[in-house]
């Protein structure tokens, strides 16, 4: 067994397939699927259920991702802090964002992080926030971005911004400088899988109204284009909103709800590198323990 083995079962676990994997980790897929195949025959059972869809974990595939996650940490842990003693800050940074928090806040920090710790290896991946915080408790992101509030987590504030109204060109609403959340109440609303969902449903109930949920999407940008076909309104943070998508008027809110975004530590036993990163973006603000 060796610690190449241990991390592709991981990347294969994490990213839910083999291609996803090797595209994660730099290898061939069939070089992936070799290392996984050894690993099998080598403990005698199989870790992943071949499905037409996709793989799962079996109950054996599960043992091992958790014991395997233990082991690189405390191997990765042994470089980073003997390496942290002498003043150096080394080894890999996992970090899970948002895409549409990405380009627009965590590259810039990425860029002057990286300026100053020149040694630390920086692994990306992206998903939606139930994503990223599954990622952070299982151990697969150092760090992450997240809507605050984040109970139990230590946290360093990247940015807050408000929600908006996005409606159908065609919409009556439409023509009016400003919409209130109330006034969406009885339209056919789209609401966001993405992670904004809570803070939607939120502001509306403030608001003493409910909204008329008659569709879901995980993507923004699927969002705005069944906006855009006339299927409903919605509820939009305006990071990351596309400009000028067709068919679609976006207008303040009344009172709008605002969304914060922060950065998350993964655990309290972070590595160096995690640290690092949250004190580079906790910067010259305070970090918050949300």
């Amino acid at each position: 067994m060796t610690l190449l083995q241990l991390r592709v079962l991981l990347a294969v676990a994490d990213r839910g397939g083999f291609t996803l994997a090797a595209e994660q980790i730099g290898m061939s897929q069939p070089a992936v699927s070799r290392a996984v195949a050894a690993l099998e025959d080598e403990l005698g059972t199989s870790l992943f259920t071949r499905r037409r869809d996709g793989i799962i974990l079996t109950e054996a595939g599960h043992r091992a991702v958790l014991h395997a996650r233990g082991a690189l940490t405390h191997f990765d842990l042994l470089r980073t802090e003997v390496a942290a003693i002498g003043g150096q800050v080394t080894g890999t940074l996992r970090l899970a964002s948002l895409p549409s928090a990405t380009g627009t806040l965590v590259a810039a920090q990425l860029g002057t992080f990286a300026e100053r710790y020149p040694q630390v290896q920086v692994r990306l991946f992206e998903g939606d926030e139930p994503e990223v915080r599954t990622w952070l408790d299982q151990g697969a992101a150092d760090v992450g971005v997240l809507s605050l509030p984040a109970p139990g987590r230590e946290t360093a504030v990247l940015d807050t911004h408000e929600m908006v109204a996005a409606l159908p060109a065609e919409h009556p609403l439409a023509g009016l400088p400003r919409v209130s959340i109330s006034a969406l109440a009885g339209q056919p609303f789209i609401l966001s899988t993405g992670g904004c969902g809570p803070l939607i449903t939120a502001a509306a109930r403030n608001a003493g109204t409910r909204l008329e949920v008659t569709y879901e999407a995980r993507e923004l940008s699927a969002i705005m284009q069944m906006i855009g076909a006339g299927l409903g309104v919605s509820i939009v943070p305006t990071l990351g909103l596309p400009a000028g998508f067709d068919g679609v008027v976006i207008r303040p809110l009344e009172q709008p709800p605002t969304r914060t975004l922060a950065i998350a530590l993964g655990s309290a036993d972070s590595t160096p590198a995690a640290r690092a990163f949250f004190d580079h973006v906790a910067g010259a603000g305070q970090p918050s323990a949300a």
